[in-house]
């Protein structure tokens, strides 16, 4: 099954905190169940929209006020939300963030 994690850190962390991710990137390679990853462009950066009637509403920034952001994020296959929870608690974000494991819709 395919795992999203969502890297959320506090924007006030230093970048130079995370720890060695590529570490992290070659012991999780190394079993083969990253897919995909990539960190994300700063919030001041992203667009929000949405639809209202036949209005386009576009905002800058993040759908929300939240104290941490989303910084990052990574595609795992992993036999079980368990081994996808376990390879999250090995991201070094995970020490001073969080790391959300959400599982693909299987409809």
């Amino acid at each position: 099954m395919r795992y999203l994690l969502l890297v959320c850190v506090d924007p006030d962390i230093d970048p130079g905190e995370v720890g060695d991710i590529e570490e992290w990137f070659a012991a999780i390679d190394r079993r083969g169940a990253r897919l995909l990853g990539n960190q994300l462009e700063p919030p001041e950066r992203a667009r929000t929209v949405r639809v209202r009637g036949d209005a386009l509403v576009a905002t800058d920034g993040p759908f929300a006020e939240t104290k941490e952001l989303v910084a990052g994020f990574d595609v795992l296959e992993c036999d079980d939300l368990d081994t996808a929870v376990g390879l999250a608690a090995l991201h070094p974000v995970a020490r001073f963030g969080a790391i959300e494991v959400r599982g693909f819709w299987q409809g």
